[in-house]
């Protein structure tokens, strides 16, 4: 059976996430007769009110860009004196409070809180670290870092350092320089003698040369790697993903599956890492804001359609199966539609 990662045939022509503009595909779009003054006013008395007023909240917060968002955040301190995400993590609680601060976020800063969170404690989400390193463009990285530095006062790749190692953490920090290759060409001569390298660090010899893999897939252009994937497949007969399946394991399979996954189709990598967090008992929340906020004017609408091509149910009806109350309200309004 061909699943979606094993198809290549319109993989080279394909738009990508790493090159759309931003606005096109998301599913919140800027309001036309923006005033920030007035929506500060309307929040002010949703929260300052006897009970908060949490529809309020909700359809200012789910219908306004992150740029106009912020525009908000600005005018509500000078108003007020107070910032509002205080405002509203003293007002919500639980999981709404988590998603209405993370609209409030500049996307910036909530990749690098998300990348600390991901940090802290016992144990590192190494799923969470290798979702938005994998998927976000090298511009995306470079504004995270700089946010991070902002808010830590250290270099993202310093903490990494700590928190990652081996070969799994060499490939990390790589992506986390924000230095891949951003040509718009091909060069097939490249892609052949790459996929023949590949070829030859895994399936063809006994023991992987982990280090070609890393390098090749950290490094080379997303249009680039596209191709090598459809020549690795004539000269090997498997699939690049199929392969690293079958030669690595742990985290740095894991990474490396997901670039290449990412390089073929970001949504469709995104939308099962919707699936997997809503899936079986209990649902990672944490996952479900950070994809749903983060890619809310990158790409939602080809997440929702490669969500419902991949599992049938469309995202809408999911995240309404399973979540409930305010916070099920603002994920369905940030997700933007069902798909019949």
């Amino acid at each position: 059976m061909t699943t979606l990662w094993d198809d290549l045939e319109s993989i080279v022509d394909e738009p990508s996430s790493f090159t759309i503009k931003g606005g096109e595909k998301g599913s919140i779009k800027p309001k036309a007769d923006f005033n920030p003054g007035e929506d500060v006013v309307a929040l002010r008395k949703a929260i300052e009110g006897i009970g908060t007023t949490e529809k309020t909240l909700i359809d200012i917060l789910t219908h306004r860009s992150s740029s106009q968002r912020e525009a908000i955040c600005k005018a509500y301190l000078s108003a007020t004196n107070r910032t509002l995400v205080d405002d509203l993590k003293g007002d919500t609680h639980g999981n709404f409070e988590r998603l209405l601060v993370a609209l409030v976020t500049p996307p910036a800063a909530y990749d690098a809180q998300e990348v600390a969170r991901a940090m802290k404690g016992a144990g590192t989400d190494n799923n969470a670290i290798i979702e938005i390193f994998a998927s976000r463009t090298n511009q995306q990285i470079k504004e995270l870092a700089a946010a991070y530095l902002e808010e830590t006062e250290r270099k993202i790749t310093f903490d990494l350092k700590k928190e990652v190692s081996g070969q799994f953490g060499n490939a990390i920090l790589l992506l986390a320089e924000g230095g891949r290759d951003e040509s718009a060409t091909v060069d097939s001569a490249q892609a052949k003698e790459d996929a023949k390298a590949l070829y030859d660090a895994g399936e063809k010899k006994w023991g992987t040369d982990e280090d070609k893999f890393i390098d090749i897939l950290c490094k080379r252009s997303i249009t680039q790697l596209r191709q090598t994937l459809v020549v690795y497949k004539e000269i090997s007969g498997k699939t690049l993903q199929e392969s690293i399946e079958g030669e690595m394991s742990g985290n740095l399979e894991e990474l490396l599956v997901a670039i290449v996954k990412c390089v073929k189709n970001v949504p469709a990598y995104l939308a099962e890492r919707l699936h997997k967090s809503m899936k079986g008992a209990g649902t990672d929340e944490a996952t479900l804001n950070r994809i749903m906020v983060s890619r809310s004017e990158v790409d939602m609408l080809d997440i929702r359609a490669q969500f419902k091509k991949l599992y049938e149910d469309s995202l809408h009806s999911s995240i309404e199966s399973e979540t409930h109350g305010n916070y099920r309200k603002t994920l369905l309004k940030v997700c933007g539609g069902e798909d019949i």
